[in-house]
């Protein structure tokens, strides 16, 4: 992996392909490696610009408290250093939290953006206690044992067996997650706030994917805005990742949104 310093953290990223910067972004607990099954062939036409989150993979995990437009703003940086002035934004869950945090504060940096198994609501009360729970249990418990019991439940349920190796390398993806990474990020998730009027506000084109069969954000949840600009995606049998469980179905779906976006 490549890596640069941003503001003192350093952001390690994967880069492939050449063209039209494309930054794909991964969801909580994950990495840059979650793409690895939808890349190749992305590349073939395009940038693929895809990092580690501050606090997964091999990012640095600073001490302190994280918030989804800090983890944007390491995004904008790392756009900077590699001489991007506006890219196409796909953010897979919390990477979708993030792509809408960009959306919002700088659509001038975007050319088109979308959520992929993630939603542009705010966490419910009942969510939230939720993440104060998964800290506690991170905190006490260690990442293995807290990725173990996360894992399963990303997946459609008919999935957890039959991709049995894809759910293990998930769960290996997971614990290379800094237990400050993994906490700073659970909370940073907690404070977002609700962003559908990004959605139906935003001029740019978006793209909408959600799981038929995802146990985390239902489809509903996702589909919060059925503007002209906006394309949805059903991909069917999926839980919350296709790109594992449906990896050339979420192919077709972004090749085809990338190729209905206006020409340069």
């Amino acid at each position: 992996m490549e890596k640069v310093i941003c503001d003192g953290t350093t952001i390690c990223y994967a880069e492939q392909g050449k063209g039209e910067a494309l930054i794909l972004l991964h969801g909580y607990c994950g990495s840059s490696s979650y793409w690895d099954e939808v890349v190749p062939e992305l590349a073939r036409h395009y940038r693929c610009i895809v990092p580690d989150l501050r606090g997964h993979g091999k990012t640095d995990a600073p001490m302190g408290t994280y918030t989804i437009d800090q983890m944007g703003n390491d995004v904008l940086q790392l756009m900077d250093e590699l001489n991007v002035d506006k890219a196409i934004l796909l953010g897979h869950s919390m990477g979708g939290y993030i792509a809408l945090s960009i959306a919002q504060r700088h659509p001038e940096r975007l050319k088109a953006f979308g959520l992929i198994h993630s939603t542009a609501y705010p966490d419910s009360e009942e969510g939230k206690e939720k993440r104060l729970r998964a800290v506690s249990a991170i905190q006490t418990d260690g990442i293995v044992s807290f990725v173990d019991g996360l894992v399963p439940g990303l997946f459609a349920p008919e999935h957890v067996e039959r991709l049995s190796a894809k759910v293990s390398r998930v769960k290996e993806i997971g614990y290379q997650t800094a237990l400050q990474g993994a906490a700073g990020a659970a909370l940073a998730m907690r404070e977002r706030p609700d962003r559908r009027d990004v959605l139906s506000a935003t001029p740019l084109p978006v793209l909408l994917v959600a799981g038929e069969k995802d146990p985390v954000i239902p489809p509903e949840r996702t589909f919060t805005s059925d503007k002209p600009h906006i394309v949805q995606a059903v991909i069917a049998g999926a839980g919350h990742m296709s790109m594992y469980e449906a990896p050339e179905q979420l192919i077709q779906v972004i090749s085809q949104f990338m190729n209905g976006l206006p020409k340069a």
